[in-house]
C-alpha cells in the first residue's frame, strides 16, 4: 500500500489520526463539560455545543478555500496551531476560574458549576478557537487524499482516510472513562490537556514530513476565490444532495448530543458513554474497507442509498432498549445492549454513506479547488450540528429531563416514562432522508441520460 500513496497522504492522515483523538476525547463529554462543570441547562448546553459543532461544519467552505489559495502545509500548520491553542485554554479557563465558585474540594474534587454567573461564558472564545482550527482540518485532510490520489486509487485512499479517522475517534473515546474512574468530574476538563498535547504532535509533525508536489491553485487572487465560492454556493445538485443526507447525520450527531445524558439517566451512573460510542469507530474500523470493495463497482450514491435505509431502523433498534423494563438483557442493563445494538447499525450504515459520499465531491471538483468543494461536502454536517443538537436538547427536556430538577425518584421515573419516544423522531428522520434520496437518484439519473 505503500508504494501507492504519497508521504505527504500518509502524513496527512497521521495528523487526522491525532486530531480525531483530541476532537473525540473532548467532543463525546461536551455536553457533561458544560452543564456538570460549568453549570449550563441542558438546552443550553445542547445550543453552545450544536454551535460549536455547527461552525466547524460551516467555516470549512472558506477555510478550504483560502487553504487553496494559501497551501495545503501552511494552512495545516495554522490548523494545529489554532487547536493547541484553543484546547488549552479550555483546559486552564475552569482552572483560573476556580477562585469564584466552580470547583471545591473535600476527600474529591466536586464541581458546582458558575450557575449564577456570567464568567462561564468565558468558554466560548477558546471554543471559537477551536472551531477555527477544526474547520481547516475538514477540508484540507479530505482534499489532500484527493489530490495525492489518482481515480484507480481514490475510492481506497478515502476508506484509508474514514479507517485513520475513526481510530482517532475510538482512542479519543476510550480515555475518557479510565480518566473518570481515576480522578472523577474533573476528567470533564483535564481531557483538553490530553488534546491540546495531541494537535501540537501533528503540528510537529506536518512541520517535518508534510511536503507535497500537488500546488494547483496556490497563489490564486481573492476574486478567482470568491468565484469558486459563488459557483459552488448556486451548484443545486450539490446542495440538494446535502439537505439529503444531513438526515443521516442528524441521527449520527446523537453519539454525542443524546447519548450520553440519555444512558446515565437511564442506565445509571455506572454506565460509560465513552466505551457505548466507542462501538461506532470500531465497527467502522473493522468493516469499511470491505464495504468499500463491496460497493467498488456500484455508484456512489447506490452506496450512500443503502447506507441511508440502516439509519431509521437503527434508531427504532436504541428506542427498544427502554421497553424490556429493569432486568438485565445478556448481564447488561438493556439500555445499553440496545443503545449498543443500534450504534452497530449506525456505524454499518457510516461506512457505506461516508467515504463514497466524499468521493463523490471529490469528482466533482475543478483542478486547485479541492478544499473549497470538500468543504462545502461538510455542509450536511453543520445543517444537523445546529438542527440536531437543538432538537435533541428540546427532546431531553420533555421526555428524559435532569432528575436533579425533580423532588423524588418517582416524579423522575414518571416524567421519563417515555424516554425512548425520542428515537422515534430520530427515526422518522432518517427515513424522510433515505426516501428522498431514492427520488433524488432517479430524478438525477433521467436528467443524465
Amino acid at each position: 500500500m505503500s508504494t501507492k500513496y504519497s508521504r505527504a497522504f500518509w502524513t496527512a492522515n497521521a495528523a487526522e489520526l491525532l486530531e480525531r483523538m483530541a476532537y473525540y476525547a473532548v467532543f463525546i463529554v461536551i455536553t457533561l463539560y458544560l452543564s456538570n462543570t460549568l453549570g449550563f441547562s441542558d438546552i443550553e448546553a445542547s445550543i453552545i455545543s450544536g454551535l460549536f459543532s455547527g461552525g466547524l461544519y460551516l467555516l470549512p467552505m472558506f477555510t478550504g478555500a483560502f487553504a487553496d489559495k494559501i497551501g495545503y502545509r501552511k494552512s495545516l500548520m495554522v490548523a494545529f496551531a489554532l487547536l493547541a491553542a484553543g484546547y488549552m485554554l479550555l483546559w486552564m479557563l475552569p482552572l483560573i476560574l476556580e477562585g469564584e465558585g466552580l470547583v471545591k474540594y473535600g476527600e474529591q474534587t466536586v464541581f458546582t458549576g458558575l450557575r449564577e454567573s456570567h464568567e462561564r461564558y468565558l468558554i466560548i472564545p477558546a471554543m471559537i478557537v477551536v472551531m477555527v482550527g477544526g474547520s481547516f482540518i475538514k477540508s484540507i485532510i479530505s482534499a489532500s487524499v484527493a489530490r495525492e490520489t489518482i481515480s484507480e486509487t481514490r475510492a481506497k485512499g478515502y476508506s484509508i482516510f474514514y479507517m485513520m479517522v475513526n481510530i482517532g475517534s475510538f482512542i479519543g473515546k476510550s480515555v475518557i472513562d479510565p480518566m473518570r474512574s481515576v480522578i472523577g468530574e474533573a476528567a470533564y476538563i483535564h481531557i483538553n490537556l490530553f488534546a491540546a498535547i495531541l494537535c501540537a504532535a501533528a503540528l510537529i509533525a506536518v512541520l517535518l514530513f508534510y511536503h507535497s508536489t500537488h500546488t494547483a491553485g496556490e497563489g490564486k487572487s481573492v476574486r478567482e476565490v470568491l468565484h469558486g465560492l459563488c459557483k459552488v454556493f448556486t451548484n443545486g445538485r450539490l446542495l440538494v444532495l446535502i439537505l439529503i443526507v444531513t438526515g443521516f447525520w442528524m441521527v449520527q450527531q446523537q453519539l454525542y448530543a443524546t447519548m450520553p445524558k440519555y444512558v446515565i439517566r437511564l442506565a445509571g451512573e455506572t454506565a460509560r458513554p465513552g466505551w457505548i460510542a466507542n462501538v461506532n469507530p470500531l465497527v467502522v474500523v473493522l468493516c469499511v474497507n470491505l464495504v468499500t470493495r463491496f460497493m467498488a463497482r456500484r455508484k456512489a450514491l447506490t452506496s450512500i442509498t443503502a447506507g441511508m435505509f440502516l439509519i431509521p431502523l437503527s434508531a427504532l433498534v436504541m428506542a427498544s432498549g427502554n421497553l424490556f423494563g429493569g432486568g438485565d438483557l445478556l448481564g447488561f442493563h438493556p439500555i445499553t445492549v440496545m443503545m449498543v445494538a443500534g450504534i452497530v447499525l449506525q456505524a454499518l450504515a457510516e461506512c457505506f454513506i461516508s467515504p463514497r459520499y466524499l468521493e463523490y465531491f471529490s469528482l466533482q471538483a475543478p483542478k486547485g479547488e479541492e478544499g473549497l468543494y470538500l468543504g462545502f461536502s461538510h455542509l450536511d454536517s453543520f445543517l444537523s450540528s445546529i438542527l440536531g443538537f437543538g432538537l435533541s436538547g428540546v427532546l431531553l427536556s420533555h421526555y428524559c429531563p435532569d432528575p436533579a430538577l425533580f423532588a423524588s425518584r418517582e416524579a423522575w421515573l414518571a416524567a421519563s416514562a417515555n424516554a425512548h419516544y425520542i428515537w422515534y423522531w430520530f427515526a422518522a428522520i432518517g427515513m424522510v432522508s433515505a426516501l428522498a434520496l431514492i427520488i433524488y437518484s432517479r430524478y438525477t439519473a433521467r436528467r443524465k441520460s
